[in-house]
C-alpha cells in the first residue's frame, strides 16, 4: 500500500485532493480471493470503480466482469487491448456478466450481438429479453437475506424463491437458455450467515429444477465480500472457508461458480490525499475544512453508508473535530467526531485510506469544484 512519503511526495508534484490507485494492491486482492476461493471466478464489479486502468490490471491477472449498464461492458469490451476481434467475441462468456436484473430496451438491442449472459428476476424481463435479446444466456437473481449488509439490495432486486423454478421453466418456454443462478447478499456483509443461507437456498432451486426437466450449470454467488474498513470486520479466509465448505457439500465440480467481487478488489487500493483549506470553532468544536467532501471522493458517506476516517500526517495533541468538504453546502459533512490534531493549519495535508470502492466513481463537479486528480502507481 501506498506510504506516507509518496503520499506526500505526489501530493507536491499533482496537488489536492488526490486519489492515489495502487495496482500493486489490486493485484495482491486478486491473488488473495483466487488463494482462498479457487472454485471461484471473480468477475470484478465495474460500478465499484470503473477505471479502465483497474479493468486492464486485473484482466491481466485473469479477472472476468459484472458489468450493470452498457456503457460498463464498453468499458471492459474496449479496454481488453490484447485480444483479435474474433476473440473479443467468443471471450463474453467467460469475461463478462451483465448482472443487472432489470434492463432498458434499447441496452437489451445493444447487448444482443454479444451473445451475452444476463440476469433477470421476473415475467416481463422475459419477455423484453425474448423481443430484443434472443440470443442472451440468462441467470435467474434471487431474493436473498440481507441481514446486517452495509447496502440492503433484496427489496429491488431478486425473485421469490417459491416462484423460481416457474421462472426458470418460463424463460425456457420462451426460447431463452437459463443457465444457472444468482444471488447477492448485500454490500459489505459481515454476517456470513447470509451467504449460507444463501448457497442452501440455491442447491434446493437447482435440484427442484432439474426434477422439473432443466439442469442448471452455473451459480454466480455475487458481491458483498467485505473490505478491512475496521477490526471488526473478520479475516477473509474466514468467510472463504465456510464458502467453500458449503459449495463443496452442496454442489458437484461440474457447477460453474463465479462471483462478483467490487468493494473488496478496489477498496483498500486507493488513498486520498487532500488539503486543509479552511478552520474555525463552532459551538466549541474544532472544525477542518479540507479541498474533497460528499459531492467527491466521499461520496460514499451519501450513496454507500461507509464511513471513511481521516489521518493527519502533522502530530501533536489531538480532539473530536468535525470535518467538512469544500461546496457551500452543509450537506457536504464528512464527519462530526474525526481525532485530529488541534494544531492543523492552511495547507497542511490529510489522507483517507481504503476509500477505492464507490467514492471516486461517484463524484460530480457540483457547486463548481473538480473531482479529485487520479495517480496510478505500481501499474
Amino acid at each position: 500500500m501506498v506510504t506516507t512519503a509518496q503520499m506526500k511526495k505526489l501530493a507536491s508534484a499533482h496537488g489536492t485532493p488526490l486519489f492515489i490507485l495502487d495496482h500493486a494492491e489490486l493485484r495482491k486482492n486478486f491473488k488473495q480471493f483466487k488463494k482462498y476461493l479457487p472454485r471461484v471466478q471473480p468477475y470484478y464489479a465495474v460500478k465499484a470503480n470503473p477505471a479502465a486502468e483497474i479493468v486492464e490490471t486485473l484482466y491481466k491477472v485473469g479477472s472476468s466482469f459484472d458489468v450493470a449498464s452498457f456503457p460498463e461492458f464498453q468499458i471492459v469490451h474496449e479496454n481488453i487491448k490484447d485480444l483479435s476481434a474474433k476473440q473479443r467475441q467468443d471471450f463474453i462468456w467467460d469475461k463478462i456478466i451483465y448482472a443487472n436484473p432489470i434492463k432498458a430496451t434499447k441496452t437489451l438491442e445493444q447487448l444482443d450481438q454479444y451473445k451475452p449472459l444476463v440476469t433477470y428476476d421476473n415475467l416481463d424481463e422475459i419477455r423484453k429479453i425474448k423481443k430484443y435479446a434472443p440470443h442472451a444466456g440468462l441467470a435467474l437473481r434471487l431474493k436473498v437475506p440481507n441481514t446486517g449488509a452495509m447496502v440492503e439490495l433484496s427489496s429491488k432486486f431478486g425473485a421469490n424463491p417459491g416462484e423460481a423454478v416457474d421462472l426458470i421453466l418460463a424463460a425456457t418456454k420462451a426460447g431463452l437458455g437459463v443457465e444457472g443462478l444468482s444471488f447477492h447478499v448485500g454490500s459489505q456483509t459481515t454476517n456470513f450467515q447470509n451467504f449460507v443461507q444463501a448457497i442452501q437456498l440455491a442447491s434446493s432451486i437447482f435440484k427442484e429444477s432439474e426434477s422439473r426437466g432443466v439442469k442448471l450449470k452455473l451459480l454466480d454467488i455475487g458481491g458483498g465480500f467485505p473490505a478491512p474498513y475496521d477490526s471488526g470486520v473478520k479475516p477473509f479466509k474466514e468467510l472463504a472457508a465456510t464458502l467453500n465448505s458449503e459449495l463443496h457439500r452442496l454442489f458437484p465440480k461440474s457447477i460453474e461458480i463465479l462471483a462478483e467481487p467490487g468493494r473488496y478488489m478496489v477498496a483498500t487500493a486507493a488513498t486520498l490525499v487532500a488539503s486543509i483549506i479552511g478552520k474555525a470553532v463552532r459551538d466549541g468544536k474544532l472544525c477542518y475544512y479540507i479541498d474533497d467532501g460528499v459531492y467527491h471522493t466521499f461520496s460514499g458517506i451519501i450513496f454507500d453508508h461507509c464511513k471513511y476516517h481521516i489521518h493527519a500526517f502533522k502530530k501533536g495533541p489531538s480532539q473530536i473535530c468535525a470535518v467538512f468538504g469544500p461546496t457551500c453546502d452543509a450537506l457536504d459533512t464528512i464527519s462530526l467526531s474525526e481525532e485530529l490534531p488541534e494544531n492543523l493549519g492552511l495547507g497542511d495535508l490529510v489522507y483517507s485510506p481504503n476509500i477505492g470502492a464507490y467514492s471516486q466513481a461517484s463524484s460530480t463537479y457540483f457547486n463548481g469544484f473538480p473531482p479529485a486528480t487520479i495517480v496510478h502507481i505500481n501499474r
